[in-house]
């Protein structure tokens, strides 16, 4: 079953920009990953401060490893210097797996 990962994050005043950089410097290396099936960042429009990564694994397997890896372990450097408060991450799965499988 598929893991849906909602990171959410609110940079700190003037720290937009480092945190969508930060955030989109993610992307290629992610998606990379084996089981990472999506990975992206959006930015609330009216409130540019407020940025989420809507993320999609094979498991919890794949993402713990994600965890591990060496662009993972940078970001969270830099999620530290421009972070107004800490992350939130929220996990999902799916309510109807059959119906994904066959959608």
């Amino acid at each position: 079953m598929t893991l849906t990962v909602i990171a959410g994050f609110e940079a700190k005043p003037g720290r937009e920009d480092d945190l969508r950089t930060a955030l989109e410097a993610m992307i290629e290396p992610s998606v990379a990953e084996e089981g990472c099936l999506a990975y992206e960042p959006y930015a609330d429009p009216n409130r540019p401060s407020r940025m989420v990564i809507i993320e999609e694994w094979t498991g919890r397997e794949a993402l713990d490893l994600h965890f591990t890896t060496p662009h993972f372990r940078h970001v969270a450097e830099v999620l530290d210097r421009v972070l107004a408060k800490p992350f939130t991450i929220r996990y999902l799965t799916p309510t109807a797996p059959q119906l994904r499988e066959t959608a």
